[in-house]
């Protein structure tokens, strides 16, 4: 079959096209032809960190296909059936919170394959509204979202949410998904395209990451939610607007790890921080339920081929899609 390789360097370079074994079916699993994959930031972060020494890795977390071999003991899937897959492993229960969440594409082999084979308790029946490329763009930045922002945030209608950094995956279902719940959303972008596009999409408001957010964000207008990605650039803005009472969900560093701030000015004002990584499979469960409630659509910024997903890597590195990155795999059907 063909797959991408991960080897050898680190980052864009060690990335191949390459070919390898099409794998079997052990006892509690199904292999899945893949239609469909997505990109995300974690196949980066975790490429970067690889070695030459390390064992080459297919990257990807995101998919969706057909299933093609069921083992022994699995009774909920059959033969054929269209499946999109839950890239956690092992956390069935929301209240099971594992130390550090087991994904797949890292250490396992991941979705950037012809075909994959997984636990059958990590396929589930695909979205019908969905197309393939929206089916396989969903599962990872969508669960996280989920859960960052009802089970974690808490979030209710009638409530404001501010997303700093439009135009990620995470970032944008969040604003879908808010906007479904009866939420109000600001974002916060560098680009006007991005801010122009989130407004189509149904923000409230749409900031510039540089402007003076407290005189944009008044007394009158205070954000209930923050919901972090970033880390220490951005967080000395949050004091400006976050009403007392309020949380900040975080899920991601992408400026970095160490952050400093005024203890005060969380105590003072009653700040709740609350991280939050991934989701159980309950909450995968729940995030498809409300996908298809509320008929939500990923956004899909660009299709790729599987033989050109170090192109598509390339742009989401600059940080140009607005949405998800979708690699279309059809020579599994050739």
């Amino acid at each position: 079959m063909k797959v991408i390789i991960h080897s050898g360097q680190a980052g864009l370079k060690g990335l191949h096209y390459s070919t390898c074994t099409v794998p079997k079916a052990e006892p509690g699993h199904v292999v899945v032809q893949l239609r469909s994959a997505g990109l995300n930031h974690r196949d980066l972060f975790i490429m970067s960190d690889r070695t030459p020494a390390d064992t080459p890795l297919i990257p990807g977390s995101d998919g969706a296909g057909i299933v093609v071999e069921v083992g022994d003991g699995v009774q909920h899937i059959a033969v054929d059936d269209p499946v999109i897959i839950h890239p956690t492993l092992d956390w069935q229960h929301t209240a099971d919170v594992p130390v550090v969440p087991g994904i797949v594409g890292g250490p396992s082999d991941g979705t950037l394959a012809q075909y994959i084979a997984l636990p059958a308790s990590n396929v589930l029946p695909k979205p019908a509204h969905l197309s393939w490329n929206e089916a396989g763009v969903l599962s990872l930045a969508a669960l996280t979202a989920y859960r960052a922002l009802f089970t974690r945030g808490g979030l209710q209608a009638g409530e404001h949410l501010f997303i700093p950094g439009i135009g990620g995956g995470v970032a944008t279902y969040a604003l879908l998904m808010a906007t479904a719940a009866g939420a109000k959303v600001t974002v916060s972008s560098r680009s006007e395209v991005k801010r122009a596009e989130a407004m189509r999409m149904g923000a409230f408001q749409a900031l510039d990451s540089h402007a003076d957010w407290g005189n944009m964000l008044n007394r009158d207008n205070p954000v209930d939610i923050i919901l972090d990605s970033i880390g220490q650039a951005m967080f000395p803005k949050y004091e400006q607007i976050i009403r007392p009472g309020g949380r900040i969900v975080m899920f991601g560093a992408s400026s970095g790890d160490d952050l400093h701030l005024p203890i005060r000015s969380i105590f003072f004002p009653q700040i709740s921080l609350i991280g939050t990584s991934m989701g159980s499979r309950e909450e995968f469960i729940q995030m498809l339920d409300f996908v298809e409630k509320h008929q939500i659509h990923p956004v899909v910024d660009s299709i790729y081929s599987l033989e050109h997903t170090a192109q598509a890597f390339e742009r989401m590195e600059k940080g140009e899609q607005f949405g998800n990155i979708a690699i279309t795999i059809e020579n599994a059907f050739h």
